[in-house]
């Protein structure tokens, strides 16, 4: 079974292993183009690359699929299958039509619920109790192809979305697998999606950082874990803005303003919201480095107006 592996972060690269040591006659393996980062803006590949050369793997990073080139090239793999995980970008029906046993995907939630660019943080953000890995045909509709195979998992209270990806990475590669044998053997499931339940996860951006003290505890609790490991939410405090990377809640009740902090202790720094308290147990300010609050608030003194 020929195939070809199209993918670009953690978790792609956590599947592609898995297809290797599957040993599937893997032809040819695409991820999105070098892109520059940190201050230097050196090129750095992605993490499926960084996978696929290791093993001796051909990889192709085009721009896009609407040079007729490009598809020409694809076409030239004979790939079987089409196998793709996080790719981050739209493939359109002339590429979808080149497999004859067609495109899969591997998608990080139980569609056609939150399909998009974040549903492991959206997940998260929305205080889902549930989540889980999709195989699924690809169409040209976003997320929207038949259901192959769902696998779920619930999601911990106080997970973030890092650990949660992990965990759902860890799902996702036995899951291409398989699905690709029974693909292979014509035993692949074929159901169509339910419309009706369908919701979206959109690309996450920083305008969600600022965290609204207002919420409720359980909200708040979500909103941080959910935005970890990025964009990450964030608060000011005393004139200073920070980083919020852990809250936790606090049996204990107070008539100050949602917002306003109350208390230091061994944990962090208590602070009220909207159905009563949580304590920050880390932070990062402006310019400095991840630790606890504790630690931070020991060499940086805060009003407090509990």
């Amino acid at each position: 079974m020929r195939v070809v592996f199209m993918g670009t972060p953690d978790i792609a690269a956590t599947c592609l292993k898995a297809l290797l040591a599957d040993d599937f006659e893997i032809v040819g393996v695409y991820t999105k183009p070098d892109k520059p980062k940190n201050r230097g803006m050196k090129l750095e590949m992605s993490e499926v690359k960084k996978v696929a050369l290791a093993a001796g793997l051909p990889v192709f990073q085009p721009t896009t699929f609407r040079d007729d080139a490009v598809v020409e090239e694809l076409r030239a793999l004979r790939p079987d299958a089409i196998a793709v995980v996080a790719y981050g970008k739209i493939l359109p029906q002339r590429v979808l039509d080149i497999p004859p046993l067609g495109c899969v995907n591997i998608h990080a939630s139980i569609l056609p619920e939150l399909r998009g660019a974040g549903p492991i943080q959206w997940a998260i953000l929305n205080g889902c109790r549930e989540t889980g890995v999709t195989a699924m045909y690809m169409s040209a509709a976003l997320d929207a192809g038949d259901i192959i195979e769902i696998r779920k998992t619930p999601i911990d209270p106080y997970e973030n979305a890092q650990s949660l990806l992990e965990r759902l990475a860890g799902l996702g590669g036995p899951l291409l697998c398989d699905t690709l044998h029974a693909m292979q053997a014509g035993t692949a499931a074929r159901t169509p999606q339910d419309e009706s339940r369908m919701t979206l996860a959109p690309m996450l951006t920083k305008e969600l950082c600022p965290i609204d003290w207002t919420k409720s505890r359980r909200a708040i609790i979500d909103h941080v874990r959910g935005l970890d490991p990025w964009p990450v939410a964030t608060t000011e405090l005393d004139g200073k803005r920070f980083k919020i990377y852990e809250v936790r809640p606090v049996e204990r009740t107070t008539d100050r303003p949602a917002g306003t902090p109350l208390a230091l202790t061994k944990q962090g720094l208590e602070i009220a919201c909207g159905d009563g308290v949580l304590v920050i147990t880390r932070l990062q300010a402006d310019g400095g480095k991840r630790m606890s609050a504790p630690d931070y608030f020991r060499g940086h003194p805060i009003r407090l107006e509990g």
